[in-house]
């Protein structure tokens, strides 16, 4: 059965699941499109309330609290969790057309922009046909107690940005967001830019007045018009709030700040035992969905339980920084979302950024997920201190200036299992110009790479014992798998990371830019892996120097390593947009100087893939149930060449 494999953590133990169905007791309706909709109402279906927050204030354990279509423009404070899993709180979409909470308010009064210039002194530049630039007032009844327009995105804690490595632009940039007709415009720093730039808005010293250039330089009062007022939308006043469930909601246009604090469009604010189900995050300047302690900087009690959250079935579009943010939590169950445009920020170096990242995750199943088009940050960070957790059965596509897909740093030690998942396109980011030609002989007998070329599926700092098992990883940048050592990052009684005991088993390694896998050392294995149109040297130990780039003859005589390791030379498509495989038989084989030796013996058709022995760690694969004592490499029970594999993992599409 499936539940007896797709489960286990590797520790061998099931995942602690902890939901029941509960049972409700009382329910309430909101309906602001109801001719009778009122706050002073019963909150009857006949006489349903006009905001979501008068249900809010009167829902209590057992209470169910169901959202008609329509769209409410307020912050949701819930007063009151639950007493357990059968006794939640509830706030779930009626049905009856999309429910959406919006941190934004619509603004009608525009005027022509005048009195300041659009041409930089000195500027020999021309203004472009038909330029017209409007000015806003913001309503300051609309923007009582939070006026993102005021405060810039950075928030209190910037003790760790390294100010010399990266653009503080964004950083500096204010929270505010400007919408039209539900597209963002583009935040500029300087009035001037507006000129050169359509689409855009700069706002005023004051935060009290917005300027905004459309795309087509339209008049805006012809479109929707939105501006963002409210921090966050779903989000409780109260910390600790427990039991709470939140299904099938919209929650779009929350100026929330860069992480930390992680606060989130919808924010459990560090309570425990969530559900947040069947959801959609839309475009938050800051975080879509947090789910941990928040911040660093709070006093931890003893009897504090941090975590326990299902995040299941979302959808998280376009989070400036973070799609969900999860600190000290454990026991998490991440699955059958898709988070798609992570990072437009370009606030990698504020630390907290990715489509997951998560702090000292323990005993956490994060499966069936799809991850894609994360812009400037990882799909999945897993900062410091994470043990137990199993990353399965994932789409990692389309890492846009990516440095790397999954990045588990200073975990030392338990385990982390990453299997039967599917890497594609990891882009890397570094400055090409950085990488000196060197034409003819002239790099022959260096002992080392210049500059950093990144890109990798899998990296790690300061990490031991990760396993990699049964993925297929296809087109890095660099490396299919690097894991560095940090010798020197301890804290309390606490030792240094030597990024030992890497098992990296049955994996398919396909055209990866300089490696399949790099070890720091010697002290990892490699079994069962299958290498398809690999350049020289993709198998690499190094230390101690000088760097060892071997091929897989060597790599297995001189270090046993992949002693069943396969080599291939045939073509694997992946569509992204599809989220489908081909794999296609090669019409050719490489031109290598070893080629007719023996010495290197290509598969060219994807059936002929040998049989390996399978990992006990796991028996199911990303298309169903691989068991038994042999399995082919990579994530699919079988490889067939032509065959469409689907590749959409979500139970709850």
């Amino acid at each position: 059965m499936e539940g007896d494999t797709q489960d286990r953590l590797p520790g061998g133990e099931r995942f602690a699941f902890w939901e029941k169905a509960p049972v409700f007791t009382r329910e309430y309706h909101v309906n602001a499109a109801h001719p009778e909709a009122c706050d002073e109402n019963d909150g009857s279906m006949e006489h349903p309330f006009a905001t979501i927050q008068a249900a809010a204030n009167l829902a209590g354990p057992g209470t169910r609290v169901w959202i008609h279509g329509g769209v409410y423009r307020e912050c949701v404070h819930p007063v009151c969790g639950g007493n357990g899993p059968e006794e939640m709180v509830s706030f779930e979409a009626f049905g009856d057309g999309e429910a959406v909470i919006k941190a934004s308010v619509e603004t009608h009064d525009f005027r022509r922009s005048e009195g300041w210039n659009l041409i930089p002194p000195g500027a020999q530049v021309s203004l472009p046909e038909g330029l017209q630039i409007w000015e806003t007032r913001l309503n300051p009844d609309e923007f009582r107690g939070y006026n993102p327009f005021c405060a810039v995105n950075i928030l209190h804690d910037r003790l760790f940005i390294e100010y010399e490595k990266t653009d503080m632009t964004t950083y500096l940039n204010r929270r505010g967001m400007v919408f039209c007709d539900g597209k963002p415009l583009k935040q500029v720093s300087l009035y001037n830019q507006l000129g050169s730039t359509p689409g855009s808005y700069w706002v005023e010293a004051n935060g009290q007045t917005i300027h905004l250039r459309l795309e087509d330089d339209s008049d805006p009062a012809q479109h929707q018009i939105e501006l963002t007022c409210r921090e966050q939308c779903f989000a409780p006043e109260i910390p600790f709030l427990s039991y709470i469930r939140v299904k099938g909601l919209t929650c779009a246009h929350a100026a929330t700040g860069a992480p930390v604090p992680q606060r989130g469009a919808i924010s459990c604010y560090r309570g425990h035992h969530w559900i947040i189900e069947d959801c959609k995050i839309d475009w938050s300047n800051g975080v879509g969905i947090d789910i941990g302690n928040e911040c660093w900087h709070h006093t931890f009690r003893e009897d504090q339980i941090i975590g326990h959250t299902v995040v299941r079935g979302c959808e998280i579009r376009d989070a400036g920084v973070c799609g969900i943010a999860g600190m000290f939590a454990t026991d998490l169950l991440i699955e059958d979302n898709r988070i798609e445009g992570t990072g437009w920020q370009k606030m990698e170096l504020s630390w907290e950024a990715g489509g997951i990242k998560v702090h000292n995750s323990v005993d956490s199943l994060i499966r069936r997920n799809i991850f894609t088009k994360t812009f400037w940050a990882d799909h999945l960070w897993m900062d410091v201190g994470n043990e137990n957790n199993r990353i399965t059965r994932n789409l990692f596509l389309d890492g846009i200036e990516q440095r790397e897909a999954i990045f588990i740093e200073c975990s030392r030690d338990g385990i982390n299992l990453i299997d039967n998942n599917i890497f594609w396109n990891v882009e890397g980011r570094f400055r090409p110009e950085d990488i000196p030609s060197e034409p003819g002989s002239t790099g022959w007998y260096k002992m080392e790479e210049t500059g950093e070329i990144n890109g990798y599926a899998v990296y790690g700092e300061g990490t031991d014992r990760l396993h990699v098992v049964n993925n297929f990883i296809g087109r890095c940048r660099s490396a299919g798998y690097f894991v560095k050592s940090v010798a020197f990052r301890i804290s309390g009684n606490g030792r240094g990371g030597t990024s030992r005991e890497a098992r990296i088993v049955n994996n398919m390694f396909y055209d990866c830019g300089e490696a399949a896998i790099k070890f720091p050392t010697k002290d990892n294995d490699s079994q069962g892996n299958l290498y398809v149109k690999m350049p020289g040297g993709y198998l690499r130990i190094l230390y101690p120097a000088p760097e060892n780039c071997l091929d897989l003859q060597a790599w297995q005589e001189f270090y046993g390593f992949d002693k069943e390791g396969q080599e291939g030379f045939f073509a694997v498509e992946v569509d992204t947009e599809k989220l489908t495989l081909e794999l296609k038989k090669a019409d050719r084989l490489p031109e290598m100087r070893h080629h007719g030796t023996g010495r290197q013996n290509y598969i060219t058709e994807p059936e002929k893939v040998l049989p390996v022995k399978a990992s006990m760690e796991t028996a199911d694969a990303f298309d169903g149930d691989a068991r038994g004592e042999r399995r082919v490499p990579g994530p699919f029970a079988v490889l067939e060449t032509g065959r469409i594999y689907e590749l959409d993992p979500r139970k709850r599409k």
